[in-house]
């Protein structure tokens, strides 16, 4: 555990029952919700990069409109 981490754990020790569970329950939540984004654009990467190449060819010859 880092020093900052650990030393904010220890101002959050300090805190009523119902004010650590809050800090944990934010906590557990931000790192669920980073894991839920984490799976869900793990597999558009091909994805992303195939629509990029594609755009580039169209742009290339010419197939591409200007948007006004």
């Amino acid at each position: 555990m880092t020093k900052l981490l650990n030393s904010a754990f220890e101002e959050i020790s300090k805190l009523p029952e119902i004010e650590q569970n809050i800090f944990a329950r934010f906590i557990i939540n931000e790192i669920e919700s980073e894991k839920k984004w984490e799976k869900k654009f793990s597999n558009s990467e091909d994805l992303l990069s195939n629509l990029a190449n594609t755009a580039l060819n169209d742009f290339k010859k010419n197939k591409c409109i200007e948007l006004k």
